[in-house]
């Protein structure tokens, strides 16, 4: 006989089923077409292009903007690894080249990378190189005049996983910004965007522009920061004086197509620490609005969604099992999670990827019908409509509008969008 419970988690069973289903045939539309074959070649990231952007640095002050991801593969020997492929720091590479490296800053995660989200990241001095290393996150996201101070070059190699709310684009935008107000070159060093292929989501909207959101392009952009460091420069986005000499040169990605699946040599962030957390990423940073859990502290993090008392899956997850995030949602308490990897198969694609609406929809609508009446789901949902651009999107998951009404609502802005980068792209569409 079915009790209340076992009605509940009946659904919820269904619920799962039919979420795959409705991705399967709904979710074409956040792929952008096209007839471009990806090189079976390896990808050469900017950065290991030494040919091509050591000759600008010759007799250059050169200051990096920089994160544990700045890795290349080299021939230079690391004393750090015995590793194959031998992988170098960008900072170790050129001054082993002879650049003259005078500062290194950092963005969110800090230079090494271990910091958690919003967690506070200091300035501080190399133990390696005795290099100043600036912190541009916290009370200071630009470049002061001070940091800037006898630099005539800013290097920027930052590992992006290609979705608005990820905020290292936001620091290339402040970047961009200081070096124009002190007449300072800027170099790109292009890296792939590993959730290229997709193109969706709403268009942020400037009244909810903040540094998890500037500019008015997608979630899922399907462009390099290289790309997107010429169209913020192109469409003006960027302030820039006319009296500026500024220059802005990227080096784009050899052998790179948009489409290819691309895995990361590091993690970009202490809590997207493989390929199938950044897949899930578009889809479930928005959970980070509501009381559902996203696997911060556990051995999951962006791999599963997870509440103390909402059965949102069979397996129990602790939030007490890393130290990736400093202040987890529903700390110290067992969750009911829905793992969303094959923990024992990691070739394996996660169940959902890109931006899945029929996923963030049904999960509202198992959340507000499972849990007790005093319980709210959208538990922060201000930052909700910032990691949105809008705060259309969810009124339309409240208002009981269907993934296909809610993806509907912004493809038009979105084709807007598509014909608008076309001169800032690097790479085939």
């Amino acid at each position: 006989m079915l009790n209340k419970h076992n009605i509940r988690q009946l659904r919820w069973g269904l619920w799962v089923c039919f979420t795959l289903f409705i991705t399967a045939s709904c979710s074409s539309n956040n792929l952008v077409k096209s007839t471009h074959v990806a090189s079976t070649a390896k990808p050469i990231v900017g950065a290991q292009q030494f040919d091509t952007y050591l000759p600008l640095l010759t007799n250059k002050r050169v200051a990096l903007v920089v994160n544990q991801s700045a890795l290349i593969e080299t021939d230079i020997e690391n004393p750090h690894t015995t590793a194959k492929p031998n992988r170098v720091h960008l900072l170790d590479a050129l001054l082993q080249q002879g650049v003259n490296v005078r500062a290194v800053m950092s963005p969110e995660h800090g230079f090494r990378g271990n910091k958690g989200a919003g967690e506070k990241v200091e300035s501080a001095v190399d133990s390696k190189t005795g290099l100043p290393i600036y912190s541009l996150y916290g009370k200071t996201k630009k470049p002061t005049a001070e940091m800037l101070r006898g630099i005539d070059t800013l290097v920027f190699d930052i590992q992006d996983v290609g979705v608005r709310f990820y905020t290292y684009l936001s620091t290339l935008h402040y970047v961009l910004e200081a070096a124009h107000e002190h007449n300072i070159d800027v170099i790109v060093l292009d890296r792939p965007n590993p959730n290229g292929r997709f193109v969706d989501g709403p268009v942020l909207e400037s009244p909810f522009s903040s540094f998890v959101g500037m500019h008015p392009i997608p979630v899922l952009h399907g462009m390099t920061l290289g790309e997107l460091a010429q169209m913020m420069l192109g469409e003006q986005w960027v302030k820039v004086s006319t009296r500026s000499t500024s220059s802005l040169t990227v080096v784009p990605v050899k052998h790179y197509s948009r489409y290819q699946m691309y895995s990361l040599p590091v993690a970009p962030s202490p809590n997207l620490p493989n390929d199938e957390a950044i897949r899930l990423y578009p889809t479930l940073c928005f959970f980070e609005g509501t009381d559902v859990s996203v696997g911060r502290g556990t051995h999951y993090p962006f791999q599963l969604i997870g509440h103390p008392s909402v059965p949102l899956g069979k397996a129990k997850v602790p939030v007490t099992a890393n130290n990736a995030a400093p202040f987890p949602k529903h700390n110290n308490t067992l969750l009911n999670a829905h793992i969303l990897i094959n923990a024992n198969d990691t070739q394996t694609a996660p169940l959902i990827e890109g931006l899945d609406i029929a996923f963030l929809v049904n999960t509202y609508h198992h959340f507000i019908t499972s849990n007790r009446a005093d319980d709210t789901f959208f538990t922060r949902p201000d930052f909700f409509d910032k990691l949105a651009g809008t705060n259309t999107f969810r009124m339309m998951i409240e208002e009981g509008k269907t993934p296909r009404e809610i993806r509907e609502s912004w493809q038009e802005k979105v084709a807007i969008f598509k014909q608008k980068r076309k001169p800032y792209l690097l790479y085939p569409e």
